[in-house]
């Protein structure tokens, strides 16, 4: 059977610290996996610059300057992860035939590509990285990640439970990702919509190696709600079925009142009808807020902006041994 080639796709951004030390460790690794039969020799590591403003970029050319099995590709300004992410994919599917995705901090388990490609040789299209443990996660961190997961399931979006952007795609998986336009990016999301054999990798994620991450907790909630808001309309479902809910109760509550004055009974009153405003307009608030949530995202999707421009790609086959750069 002969030997696919692999492109490792890793978004960059402020990555200044840590990307010499993925490089070396990544090259290590490919040059091994060449040794050992699983991918050939026109495999790449393609760094992906999220218009990063410290030398990432500086870094990325210096690598493909001093090793042609380094690729990059440059994005004009940042654009965020996902899209970034996608970029690098974009660019890949032209030359792989297969992909990996990993983010450059090196808390993913890079052995366990190994696997990934024994399982893509075994037949799989997709093959997701996922954690086994996570011990080195904070147990508030723990707790919202376990009811990020099941929310997401309770509102109808498949997800892969505990797993983030590492994982392999072949060729064709990457071909199917591209037929999906949207510009509200959620990939943990969309790729298991795309439908074909997958399988799931584990292993341990360590301490990120150097710098910071770029992920804190405001980032994570505003990925979080994007996934919610870009796979599923169901929020606003549920908005209907609390007004409907809200409607029968006050109905409800309208019938004993006037039972209760029928009677000769008083109503306080002043106490519950304080609390029904504040209730009632809290959850009008919370509904105009979630449908103006997706109809900015419609605003956002009409206009067909680009999701990323690229401004310049280092790629050099060694079979040409020849520059290929994009400006």
């Amino acid at each position: 059977m002969q030997n696919k080639t692999l492109y490792i796709v890793v978004p960059c951004y402020k990555e200044e610290d840590v990307l010499p030390e993925t490089a070396k460790r990544l090259s290590e690794k490919l040059e091994a996996m060449m040794e050992f039969g699983l991918v050939s020799v026109d495999s790449r590591i393609m760094f992906v610059n999220d218009g990063s403003s410290d030398r990432t970029w500086d870094i990325i050319q210096e690598l493909h300057a001093s090793d042609p099995f380094f690729a990059g590709v440059n994005l004009s300004r940042n654009r965020g992860h996902q899209n970034a992410l996608l970029a690098g994919l974009m660019v890949a599917k032209e030359y792989a035939d297969v992909t990996i995705s990993m983010d450059a901090d090196l808390q993913d388990d890079i052995h366990a590509m190994d696997e990934m490609m024994e399982k893509y040789h075994a037949g799989c299209d997709i093959v997701y990285g996922v954690r086994s443990k996570r011990d080195t996660d904070s147990r508030f961190k723990r707790g919202s990640a376990n009811s990020f997961y099941r929310v997401m399931r309770m509102l109808g979006i498949e997800v892969v439970d505990n797993h983030a952007d590492y994982r392999l795609m072949s060729k064709r998986a990457v071909q199917a990702l591209s037929e999906f336009r949207e510009v509200n990016l959620f990939l943990r999301g969309i790729v298991p919509m795309i439908g074909f054999d997958s399988d799931t990798v584990y292993y341990e994620r360590a301490e990120r190696f150097a710098g910071e991450t770029k992920y804190p907790l405001k980032k994570m909630l505003a990925l979080a709600f994007e996934g919610i808001t870009s796979l599923t309309i169901r929020p606003i479902r549920v908005i209907s079925v609390i007004g409907l809910l809200s409607f029968l109760i006050s109905l409800a509550a309208l019938a004993y009142f006037l039972v209760d004055f029928a009677r000769g009974g008083t109503v306080a009153g002043w106490a519950s009808t304080i609390f029904s405003i504040w209730a009632i307009g809290g959850l009008q608030l919370l509904a105009i807020g979630i449908i103006g949530e997706y109809i900015g995202k419609i605003y956002l999707e009409v206009k067909e902006r680009p999701r990323y421009i690229i401004e310049q790609t280092l790629i050099s086959p060694p079979a040409h041994g020849n520059l290929i750069s994009d400006k």
